[in-house]
C-alpha cells in the first residue's frame, strides 16, 4: 500500500481534492487499499480553505511517503519556513513529489525545480518563470513529468494528473476504469494544450453546442454549413447568424480552430505521416494543414513534431 500525502496550507483551493477522489476511487476498484491518503499540514489540526471549509490535518513530520503532493491556491503567498523545508526534503523520503496548479510555486521554492521542466497553470506562468528562472516552464501542459517531481496546470488539472500517477503504478486499464467512474469525458495526456478551442468558443445555445459536437466528432468529414445547420436544427442563415452571435466567429473559422487542435495532438503524440494527420483531421491535403498551422502557430506541422519531440526526450 502507498502512503500519499497531501500538503495543505491556509486559504488552499478546496478544488485541488478532486485528486483525492481518483486515488479513493482507484481503492474502491481495486477492492482494496492501494493508496493510503493523508492530508499533512505545518502545524496538524484545522486549516481554512479559500472558501472558508476547513480541513482537518495531521501535522508534518518524518514519517515516509511514496508521493507528496503540494495542492494549490488561489493567490500566490510566499511559504512559510516550515513548509519549505519539509517539501525541500521531500525527496529524501518519498519516491516523488507532485504539485497542483499553483502548487508548483512551493516546489519551485524549495528549489525542487530547478533545472526541470514544469508547468502551472497558464495565467500564472509568467510570473512563476520571472520569480524562478532555472525552470524550464511548459506553460502549454496539462501535467508535465520530469523524474521524481510532477507538475500540472489548473486545478481540474489535478485529476489528470492523479490518473497518470495511477496508472504509473497500477496501469492503463487501472486509470481507465478510474476515469470512466468518475465521469469523465476522457483522460487528458499530459502533453494536451491548456487552451481548449470548444472553451474559448463558449456557444450558449444547445443548438450551437450541438453543432459543434458533431463537427468535433466528424472533423475528417467536408463540414458545409448546411450539413452543421441540420445538426443544430435551423435553417443554413440563421445558423450562421446565431453562430457567430454566439461565439464571434464564423463557422469556417471555428472549425478551422478544431481541427488545427485535432491535428497539433495528433503531430506531438503520434507518429502518422504528415497527409495521413492531414486527412483524419480534415484538412485534405497536408499543403492546406501547413497554413492553417502557421495562421495558428507561426510554425509549420513539422517544426510542432519536432519540439514535441525534443521536449520528450529532454
Amino acid at each position: 500500500m502507498q502512503r500519499i500525502g497531501f500538503i495543505v496550507f491556509p486559504c488552499f483551493s478546496v478544488m485541488s481534492f478532486a485528486a483525492v477522489s481518483a486515488f479513493e476511487t482507484a481503492n474502491m476498484l481495486a477492492g482494496e487499499r492501494k493508496y493510503d491518503i493523508h492530508l499533512l499540514s505545518e502545524s496538524g489540526g484545522g486549516v481554512a480553505s479559500s472558501a472558508g471549509m476547513r480541513a482537518e490535518t495531521e501535522p508534518f513530520g518524518d514519517a515516509d511517503y511514496d508521493t507528496l503532493i503540494v495542492v494549490g491556491s488561489a493567490t500566490i503567498e510566499p511559504s512559510t519556513p516550515g513548509l519549505i523545508n519539509f517539501v525541500r526534503r521531500a525527496p529524501e523520503r518519498c519516491r516523488r513529489v507532485a504539485s497542483i496548479c499553483t502548487g508548483a510555486f512551493v516546489l519551485a521554492e524549495a528549489g525542487l525545480l530547478d533545472g526541470r521542466r514544469a508547468t502551472t497553470h497558464w495565467f500564472y506562468a509568467r510570473d512563476m518563470q520571472a520569480r524562478f528562472p532555472k525552470v524550464k516552464m511548459d506553460a502549454d501542459r496539462i501535467f508535465v513529468n520530469d523524474g521524481p517531481v510532477w507538475t500540472s496546470a489548473g486545478m481540474t488539472a489535478g485529476i489528470d494528473l492523479a490518473l497518470a500517477l495511477i496508472e504509473s503504478d497500477l496501469g492503463a486499464e487501472a486509470a481507465r476504469a478510474v476515469a470512466k467512474k468518475l465521469v469523465l469525458y476522457h483522460r487528458r495526456a499530459g502533453g494536451q494544450s491548456q487552451f481548449s478551442a470548444l472553451l474559448e468558443l463558449e456557444p450558449k445555445s444547445d443548438r450551437i453546442q450541438s453543432a459543434l459536437a458533431y463537427a468535433r466528432r466528424n472533423l475528417e468529414a467536408p463540414l458545409t454549413v448546411g450539413e452543421l445547420a441540420e445538426a443544430a436544427h435551423l435553417s443554413p442563415r440563421q445558423f450562421s447568424r446565431a453562430f457567430r452571435a454566439e461565439t464571434g466567429q464564423s463557422p469556417a473559422k471555428a472549425i478551422e480552430n478544431l481541427r488545427v487542435e485535432a491535428a497539433r495532438l495528433m503531430m506531438e503524440q503520434s507518429r502518422h505521416p504528415i497527409d495521413v494527420v492531414a486527412r483524419q483531421t480534415g484538412f485534405a491535403d497536408r499543403d492546406r494543414m501547413r497554413r492553417a498551422f502557421l495562421r495558428a502557430f507561426n510554425l509549420p506541422p513539422q517544426a510542432i513534431r519536432r519540439n514535441a519531440r525534443a521536449a520528450a526526450m529532454a
